[in-house]
């Protein structure tokens, strides 16, 4: 216990001392209009100071804090993964109404979002999917970010009559949630019951909550997350699909495979099993390719467009390189800073006998990605909601904490709530 106090009071000042010291010397940078263009940097928003309006956040949290614990060792494993993803919903939810009724939609009503480009599709996905990467530059902010299956999935709910921005909304704060199901059959599957059932509410009430309302992002998260599950649950086809999709939903993603390929190397599935897999990866490329995107060619025209615009000189890239981290452990929370440090100490001890430490593979594999994102330089801020997929995979470190562990519980509804009352972000 003292090595863990030990390792916990370094863990949570070197997470503090990064964050605080992101936000400082980032408002130096921002008085001085040394190279960035965020208001609040590292994060793409700006101050601002909620009071009142943060009771229904405040009253959720305290619940959940009290009951959590309690229902996870208290009741059968399928209605309580029922159970934490409605709270997990419920958490996303309660946060981002203290912006008022409207803010779940709101930020999918930017003229930068999907959203502003269906008129560009039309009633003609396929001619629009065929001319997607030489049009690419007429297109808003985050089309022109992103590969062309996000403004899809927009323009399927407009499709099937669900107009506006509000559905859109539900679906990517349902999906976004159900991650963290998603995460914790995963983590039964490579460490048992015990360790999911201590993982939960960390899953469930986490800061990064703060942008599953509303972020596309958060969407990509749950499809990250339920294919690495079903890869855990031996649905190879399943899986294959949801994987095979990421990189067409974003180019950053790629790195996200390194968490199946954990899961993979722990759970060391047969050769059936890789060949039902490598046929679900092929169906979203081989569709897309066929209707005429040819991947590659949108990764150079993203590149073109974002070189054109200037926006990776208007962000500098040593300050992000450290910022981004910062911002990793903004949504990760206190808890898994308190005991990550042990966590990969202990994994690193464990040399070839790792795959006794699943939990450490999984935050090995999910650190590995975003630093492979910061240190090439493709992630200059609003990590906020691009380490979503990632960050998520970092939660399971916190069942390393003794149950109950409600004050690290509530230290991290605390640290989510802290960040809503005092940052307003675009998403």
């Amino acid at each position: 216990m003292r090595r863990l106090r030990r390792s916990a009071v370094w863990g949570i000042g070197v997470w503090a001392a990064l964050i605080v010291g992101a936000f400082v010397v980032g408002e130096v940078m921002r008085r001085a209009g040394a190279a960035t263009e965020d208001a609040l940097p590292p994060l793409h928003a700006k101050a601002r100071l909620l009071t009142w309006q943060m009771a229904l956040a405040v009253g959720y949290a305290a619940v959940a804090v009290a009951v959590l614990p309690g229902v996870v060792r208290a009741i059968r494993w399928r209605l309580l993964l029922v159970v934490s993803w409605g709270m997990a919903v419920g958490w996303a939810v309660a946060l981002s109404v203290s912006d008022g009724p409207k803010a779940l939609a709101r930020p999918l009503d930017a003229p930068t979002e999907y959203p502003a480009g269906l008129a560009a599709v039309g009633d003609h996905p396929l001619r629009w999917l065929r001319t997607f990467t030489a049009e690419l530059h007429a297109y808003p902010t985050h089309v022109r970010g992103h590969p062309p299956l996000p403004t899809l999935v927009f323009w399927a709910l407009d499709a099937v009559g669900l107009h506006g921005t509000l559905w859109p909304a539900l679906l990517i704060i349902g999906v976004g949630a159900s991650a963290a199901v998603a995460i914790a059959l995963t983590v039964r599957i490579v460490a048992g019951e015990q360790i999911a059932r201590r993982a939960l509410p960390f899953l469930v009430l986490s800061p990064l909550s703060l942008w599953i309302a509303t972020s596309m992002d958060a969407f990509f998260l749950g499809v990250g997350a339920w294919g690495v599950a079903f890869l855990a649950m031996r649905r190879p086809l399943i899986g294959g699909v949801l994987l095979g999709a990421l990189p067409f939903l974003s180019y950053g993603l790629l790195p996200l495979l390194a968490l199946p390929s954990a899961v993979l190397w722990i759970t060391r599935p047969p050769a059936r099993f890789w060949i039902l897999m490598t046929l679900g990866l092929a169906v979203i490329p081989t569709a897309l390719t066929l209707g005429g995107f040819w991947w590659p060619d949108g990764v150079r025209a993203t590149l073109d467009t974002y070189l054109v615009s200037g926006g990776s000189a208007r962000r500098s890239y040593p300050y992000f390189l450290v910022a981004d981290v910062a911002v990793l452990g903004i949504l990760t929370g206190p808890a898994v800073a308190s005991v990550l440090p042990l966590l990969l100490k202990r994994g690193i001890a464990a040399r070839r006998k790792v795959r006794e430490e699943p939990v450490f593979l999984l935050a090995a594999a999910a650190l590995i990605a975003v630093l492979s994102l910061d240190v090439a330089g493709v992630t200059k801020g609003e990590v906020e909601r691009i380490w979503l997929p990632f960050a998520a995979w970092l939660l399971p470190a916190a069942s390393d904490l003794r149950p109950p562990a409600r004050g690290w519980l509530a230290a991290q509804a605390i640290s989510a709530l802290l960040v809503q009352a005092l940052v307003l972000s675009e998403w």
